[in-house]
């Protein structure tokens, strides 16, 4: 078996196209409700307003800091054009982090 001999073009070629970004994707017209999420001890308190002319389906998701506290996700909300909709979650203790998922109806 005789080795393989790698040129400097050939590892440039596959350094490029390793690095090389990802085209991006363009921006829908309509990304969905807008939410600001905002923890307070161990409360989590979001506010989601939807700008756009599509429904947006909104869930508040509440990851918790310890191992025995339950991470919950909450109830969905159906946001309607020109609507806001509130949604609050909490854990027994820490908080470690909290956001919001978004599904276009």
């Amino acid at each position: 078996m005789t080795p393989r001999r790698t040129t400097p073009a050939a590892l440039t070629a596959a350094a490029l196209a390793v690095l090389a970004p990802a085209a991006p994707t363009p921006a829908s017209a309509e990304a969905g409700a807008d939410c600001t999420v905002k923890v307070t001890g161990s409360t989590v308190a979001a506010h989601c307003h939807n700008p756009n002319s599509r429904t947006d389906r909104v869930r508040l998701h509440v990851e918790c800091a310890r191992w025995w506290d339950v991470d919950t996700d909450g109830a969905p909300a159906d946001v309607t054009p020109a609507r806001s909709a509130d949604l609050t979650g909490r854990c027994w203790k820490e908080v470690t982090s909290a956001w919001v998922s978004h599904r276009a109806l």
